[in-house]
Formats: structure tokens, C-alpha cells, sequence
């Protein structure tokens, strides 16, 4: 792990490099950037001389001229820009070597880093999931396509190059599964120094270890999809190998004004589909079939796909806190805990809404669901403040509130206080109150929950309540109640929050007026008829 210290110096030069690298960590970086825009400059340019060619060139993925109402002039991804993407590589490779030269060996110089593709999988004999990119390698490239590598290199002269390793064109092969970008288009399209055919990779390492023999290999097996690609660093280096990943995380947390856009739109989305969801839910709806309209609702609203299997808990499903099995009827007087969010370009969001499936809320959902949602409010007015400092913080202070609003309604005996009544409200609520969002549902994994919350950072806010129908300790009326209200958070300057899924409904007076006037709605429609 990286000291705190380190991570918050890395976390200093992405604040100061988003959404313009500003200064250099080691007083050379601005003359970096400008030799960079200038080569950016230089490519446009050459592109530009050669755009009637272009026209007829196939990509592995979207790009400006094919799918311009995707992307804009000048990104590479939708939304994000290729000079930003080229500003994160620089970022990582003077980050890295700015922490080796104060806690390794400042004799250390070249530094060469390694960041493969996901690779394709499937289901079954040719039968090909839906591929989704390693979030590292298409932050830091911006390529969508598999079995792909990225290689950045960094000198004693401050002299940051990147190369893409890519496969070829090939007639055959695009003729089953679509366009490559191939080589000799890859440089220009990803803003690389050079591109070479993936098939060359070892030959180029070799030659760099011959060339930088004392030269640090940053490479991790672990996070790489591609096991002949971990073969050949492995090979080349002798396992002499340090992982980069913790480095992509802590420039990953901190999210740039562009992402921030990016993911209020994915949350928007994913609020108003599940607004719909619920209003138009009714008693002896299926599991599945609210699965299906959240799903619906998301992608004909622009969403990519589902950020991950929904959690469509009806009843006391909703005490199993990964309920995926979606199977069972809703009835009424039942409640529905749906936890669910869409990607959109590569950024996610996380949403969970509970309500009662025939409109309003029973005596004990309606107990239940009052504390929970005045634990979230208070939870959220604390980001940034006491007992919300960090998301360590955050989940104690969970711990605490839940466990005094639980004293008021008589779940927990009034003769708790202190670590017992965290410990009892802990029984009630069993898991972490909050993660990182962002390119992944639980994003930025190796960045601790024990860091100081910055701006640019976006978490969830999630806690919940859950009551087995075994538990005994409790009055029967609450047994088999689970409930969970989440919502996404963006941390800004001046301890201020700004709800991302600040629309989709959570009050309950709210809840169940949308809920009753939808019901009024089918019932009016069904005494007509």
C-alpha cells in the first residue's frame, strides 16, 4: 500500500493537471504538456490532409466522422476528449517517478509501464458475452477494442512517449466480429507516439530492457486479462515487476470536470428509469418484470446497458442483501427493494429505492422506512464534516444513527450505548455504508475507505435495514422487512455535496403520491372497461 502521504501527493498533482495540466511535479512537466499539444496539433493536421481516405476506413470503434452523434470534435470517447486522456498517461508516468525517486531509488531514471486489454469472453462455444474494456487501459487510452496493450515509457529527461500495441487488420476475421482500427490508424486515433501490432510486443521489450537495463517494469499479472502478455513481461523482466495499479486508482478517484458530467448523466438516467419503474409496479408484478422495465427504461434513454445484475427483491427477499435471483411474484401489502443503475460511455451509476408495491406503506414499512430515511439525510449532511470525513467515518456514524433511531421505535433495548449500540445496530445492517463510484459500480477498489474525502471524488451514500424472518429479538410485525434507500454523491469544493440522483423519488410522501396516483390511474382505467 502507498503511504498516506504518497496518496495524497498524487492526489495534489491530479488537482492541479484536471482539466489542464498547470505545473510539473518535477519543474518540467508544462514544457512536456506543450511539446504534447503541439504533436497534437501536428496529428490533426495530418489527419485532416488525409480525411477522403479516412471516409472509407473502417474503426474498432466509434470515432468522430462515423458516429458524429456520439462524438464531438476532438474526444475519443464520448464526452472525454483526447488531449485529457493524453494528460492522464503524463500524470501517472511523473506521479509514479516522483514516488520512486523519494522512496525507492532516485539513481532510477526510465521507467516503463504496462496496462493490457480485457480480453473477449464467452458463454458458451462462440458464444461471446458483451465485452467490456479493463477500466484502466481505456482510462489511460481511450481504445475500446480487446486484446490490445498500452505501454508508457518515462526518461531521466522527463520525456514521456506511449505506445499502443493493437491487432491488425485483417479481412477474414473483421468479416465475423466487425472493424479494427489496425496499426497504422491507431497512433492518430489515441493520440500515441507510435503503434505497432500487438504480435511485436516482446520484440519491443526486449529491445527496452537491452537498451534500460536498470529501467523499473511496472506490471501487474493480476489485473491482466491477457495471459500471453503476462508471459512475455514475466519473460522479459524475470518477475521483477511492481504494480501500477494503486497509481491508476488514486488519479482514477478524483474525477475531472468532463467525468463529473458524465456521471450526472448517468445518474440521471438511471433515476428517471427507476421513477418509472415504480409507478408503474403494481401487486402480482413479477421480479422479473421489473428487472425488465428498469432495463428497458435505461437504454431507451441512451444507457449503454445495466451497470450490473439488478437486485429486484420483493417481500422478504429484500433481507438477502445480493438477491440476483429475480424469480418470485410481488404481492401485496409487500414491499420492493430495487437496486439498480445503468453505464453510459463507460461511467456508472447506483441507485436503491424501496417502496410498497400497492401504493402506500404499512404501519411497521412505514417506521422502518421514516429512520431510514432520516439516517441517509443526516448521513449525507455530515460528507465532509464530522463523523463524514472519510467513508470509514461515514459507516461509524451509520453504525451510530441507526442504532438510535432503532432505541426510539424500541428495536434495540435502551440500556445499549457506545460500541454495544453500534455493534447492535451492526446486526442490522451488515455491510459498508459506502463506495466509490465512477468507471466501476465499486470503483477505484485499492483506494482506502479511510482517506479524506476530496472534491472530484463521488461515492454512494446506502444504508439499509434488514430483519430476518428468524430473528426473534425483534416484534413479529417487523420480521422479514428489508429496506435500503442509496443515492451518488459528488464531492465539491467548500464541503459542499451535489446529489447525482437527487430525482429519483425517496420521500415517502412523495413516494407514495406517485405510487397512489398511478394505481388511481390502472384502477380508473379497469372500472371503464
Amino acid at each position: 500500500m502507498l503511504s498516506l502521504r504518497t496518496v495524497s501527493c498524487v492526489r495534489n498533482i491530479a488537482r492541479c493537471v484536471f482539466p489542464v495540466i498547470q505545473k510539473s511535479v518535477t519543474g518540467k512537466l508544462h514544457s512536456a504538456s506543450v511539446l504534447a499539444c503541439s504533436r497534437v496539433n501536428n496529428q490533426k493536421a495530418a489527419m485532416d490532409a488525409t480525411e477522403p481516405a479516412r471516409r472509407h476506413t473502417t474503426y474498432g470503434q466509434p470515432v468522430q466522422h462515423t458516429h458524429p452523434h456520439l462524438i464531438s470534435p476532438g474526444e475519443v470517447i464520448p464526452g472525454i476528449c483526447l488531449e485529457e486522456i493524453q494528460a492522464r498517461r503524463r500524470m501517472l508516468l511523473f506521479s509514479m517517478k516522483e514516488f520512486c525517486a523519494k522512496n525507492v531509488d532516485k539513481s532510477i531514471k526510465n521507467h516503463i509501464v504496462i496496462i493490457p486489454a480485457a480480453n473477449k469472453k464467452y458463454m458458451s462455444h462462440k458464444i461471446p458475452y458483451v465485452f467490456r474494456q479493463n477500466t484502466d487501459f481505456l482510462y489511460l487510452s481511450g481504445c475500446q477494442e480487446p486484446d490490445s496493450v498500452l505501454v508508457m515509457e518515462i526518461d531521466g529527461e522527463d520525456y514521456c512517449k506511449s505506445t499502443l500495441f493493437v491487432r491488425p487488420k485483417d479481412k477474414h476475421a473483421e468479416l465475423w466480429d466487425g472493424p479494427r482500427t489496425g496499426v497504422q490508424a491507431a497512433a492518430d486515433i489515441f493520440g500515441m507516439e507510435q503503434s505497432y501490432d500487438v504480435a511485436l510486443l516482446k520484440e519491443y521489450l526486449m529491445k527496452y530492457s537491452f537498451a534500460h537495463p536498470n529501467a523499473i517494469t511496472w506490471f501487474d499479472e493480476k489485473a491482466s486479462d491477457l495471459e500471453d502478455v503476462s508471459k512475455i513481461v514475466a519473460g522479459v523482466t524475470h518477475n521483477h515487476m511492481r504494480s501500477p495499479i494503486e497509481f491508476v486508482h488514486n488519479i482514477r478517484v478524483i474525477k475531472s470536470p468532463s467525468e463529473c458530467e458524465l456521471m450526472r448523466k448517468t445518474c440521471e438516467i438511471a433515476s428517471s428509469a427507476i421513477n418509472r419503474t415504480m409507478a408503474e409496479s403494481y401487486p402480482g408484478i413479477g421480479e422479473h418484470h421489473v428487472f425488465a422495465t428498469v432495463d428497458y427504461c435505461t437504454r431507451m434513454s441512451g444507457a449503454n446497458f445495466l451497470a450490473y445484475p439488478p437486485v429486484v427483491a420483493g417481500g422478504t427477499n429484500a433481507t438477502i442483501i445480493h438477491y440476483v435471483n429475480n424469480n418470485q411474484i410481488v404481492r401485496g401489502g409487500e414491499m420492493i427493494l430495487l437496486d439498480a443503475g445503468c453505464e453510459y460511455h463507460g461511467y456508472t451509476s447506483d441507485i436503491t429505492r424501496t417502496w410498497p408495491v400497492d401504493g402506500k406503506f404499512t404501519d411497521p414499512q412505514r417506521v422502518l422506512y421514516e429512520v431510514l430515511q432520516q439516517v441517509q439525510l443526516e448521513l449525507i449532511g455530515c460528507l465532509q464534516h464530522a463523523g463524514g470525513e472519510t467513508l470509514d467515518q461515514l459507516f461509524d456514524t451509520m453504525c451510530t444513527k441507526i442504532g438510535k433511531y432503532l432505541q426510539e421505535v424500541k428495536l434495540i433495548p435502551a440500556t445499549c450505548s457506545g460500541l454495544e449500540l453500534s455493534r447492535a445496530a451492526y446486526k442490522f445492517c451488515p455491510h459498508h455504508v459506502s463506495h466509490y463510484l465512477g468507471m466501476d459500480v465499486h470503483d477505484t477498489p485499492l483506494v482506502s475507505r479511510s482517506i479524506r474525502l476530496r472534491p472530484g471524488m463521488i461515492c454512494t451514500v446506502e444504508p439499509g435495514i434488514y430483519i430476518s424472518h428468524e430473528r426473534t429479538d425483534v416484534p413479529p410485525e417487523f420480521r422479514g422487512l428489508g429496506l435500503r434507500i442509496e443515492d451518488d454523491v459528488l464531492i465539491r469544493p467548500d464541503k459542499q455535496v451535489e446529489v447525482l440522483t437527487k430525482t429519483c423519488i425517496k420521500d415517502r410522501q412523495l413516494l407514495e403520491e406517485m405510487l397512489s396516483n398511478r394505481h388511481s390511474t390502472v384502477n380508473a382505467t379497469v372500472d371503464k372497461q
